[in-house]
């Protein structure tokens, strides 16, 4: 084994090791913590970037020992990291929505309530239909 070879096989291990560390991380936070607007941090941000880690440590194992380009694991992680802040921005507007109508159930976490919004304005996630919008007609 020359160095390139030694230099390769350690990017690739520390960039392997780093994202299960990320994936154990977030993994871990969406165990323990208590609420879900707490726990949507988890897999939203600690879990994408290890399974990022582990996606770049699988590009350069393919380059430096099968000498080929993958972009299968480039897909992935342009796919993950598109729709996981776009799940997670559903997920809390849902939740959002729920405490709104009293049907969340969740304990209030150590931050507690958000505060409400100046004056007299609405969040405009908690804004309800108007009389003459479509989606009025189906609530009534």
């Amino acid at each position: 084994m020359n160095a390139g070879d030694i230099l390769a096989e350690g990017a690739i291990c520390l960039a392997l090791v780093l994202g299960a560390v990320f994936a154990l991380v977030g993994s871990w936070g969406l165990v323990r913590l208590p609420t879900l607007m707490e726990r949507l941090h988890g897999p939203t941000k600690a879990t994408t970037l290890g399974l990022g880690g582990i996606l770049v440590g699988s590009v350069l194992f393919f380059q430096f020992d099968q000498g080929t380009w993958s972009a299968h694991e480039l897909l992935i992680s342009l796919f993950l990291f598109i729709t996981a802040p776009i799940s997670a921005n559903m997920i809390a507007k849902v939740h959002i929505h729920g405490g709104r109508d009293g049907r969340s159930g969740d304990a209030r976490g150590r931050a507690g309530a958000p505060p409400a919004p100046p004056g007299n304005s609405d969040w405009a996630t908690f804004e309800a239909p108007h009389r003459d919008t479509p989606a009025a007609t189906h609530q009534d």
